[in-house]
């Protein structure tokens, strides 16, 4: 050993510090130190997407609560320390002559309140890049701040399932009491992790409650919107956390119309419909159960925007 070295010491190695984690956040200007023990909350929903999330199951369970019920912001984070910007290019609009406008990333947590009232939380923005720890202390404070009980995740992974038939979940958990009734589709597997996974597992080991639910999509579906996979991703929150949220069923209508539609125009693509045509008359005639017929509506298809105007066909 090298004078003046000091041996390596695993433990010491793991018990250093990180930042403070309390520099990573702030709250919003209409929420003092004072209104703290006012904004208590039982639970925490996080949806933070980046690593995977088929049939765009978390990104339209969190879209649904926050335009279904009353909601503020109450915290942000620094997404300048937390995220990689050349990895996920944020979406500029160039207008002619000028840029118009900037997507500005951003990682907000809203309390939100239920169809009870009874309020909640819910973390929403990109997955974090960079500072993980720091992150999960970050965000554990703000769990005993505001008194959260039960962390809960929601996502979707795709599987060799068809969408005819009942969709499974994979439940997971830091307790066991958590997950009863849980029927596994996998033994012991070494996985990518994400930033939900470790949150989980470190509340774990601090003795927090979180849980977890993988909704089984199809895997011919994972880059669709499939709204049947956060409806019940929507249910199994409700279950576990006993919360009322609003309009589960609404969901459904518009991104199963679109869901049906991406599998025309692929059919299309492919070679297994005559025309462009054909598929827009194919298209219009599912899609108008859905949207509605006698109004014009819009409906987002791979390969572009597609218009509806009443059952005639497209415009």
């Amino acid at each position: 050993m090298e004078r003046g070295v000091a041996p390596f010491d695993p433990v010491r190695r793991k018990a250093r510090p990180v930042q403070d984690p309390t520099e990573l956040f702030q709250f919003e200007s209409d929420t003092s130190p004072s209104q703290l023990q006012e904004l208590q909350a039982s639970v925490l929903v996080v949806a933070l997407g980046g690593f995977i999330d088929a049939g765009h199951t978390q990104r339209l369970m969190a879209d649904h609560i926050l335009e279904t019920h009353e909601s503020r912001v109450i915290a942000s984070f620094d997404v300048d320390q937390l995220l990689d910007y050349r990895g996920r290019r944020p979406v500029m609009v160039f207008d002619r002559d000028h840029w118009s406008s900037y997507d500005d990333p951003s990682l907000l947590l809203h309390r939100v309140v239920d169809k009870e009232g009874v309020p909640f939380l819910l973390l929403v923005g990109p997955e974090p890049d960079y500072q993980w720890n720091r992150m999960v202390e970050a965000t554990t404070t703000l769990i005993r701040t505001f008194g959260v009980d039960l962390t809960v995740s929601v996502h979707g992974i795709p599987m060799a399932v068809p969408h005819t038939r009942p969709l499974g979940v994979t439940a997971h958990g830091t307790n066991p009491r958590l997950v009863t009734g849980n029927d596994p589709a996998f033994g012991t597997v070494q996985v990518p992790a994400s930033f939900s996974s470790l949150l989980e597992f470190r509340l774990g080991e601090a003795g927090l409650d979180a849980i977890g639910f993988a909704v089984h999509v199809p895997h011919y579906l994972g880059q669709s919107e499939f709204a049947d996979a956060a409806v019940l991703g929507l249910e199994r929150v409700r279950a576990a956390t006993g919360l009322d949220l609003a309009a589960i069923g609404e969901l459904v209508g518009g991104a199963k119309g679109v869901m049906i539609g991406n599998l025309i125009y692929n059919f299309y693509r492919g070679g297994d419909l005559p025309s462009m045509a054909a598929a827009s008359y194919l298209i219009a005639a599912v899609l108008m159960p859905f949207l509605g017929a006698g109004k014009q509506k819009v409906a987002d298809v791979s390969g572009g925007t597609i218009t509806l105007a009443g059952a005639a066909g497209l415009a």
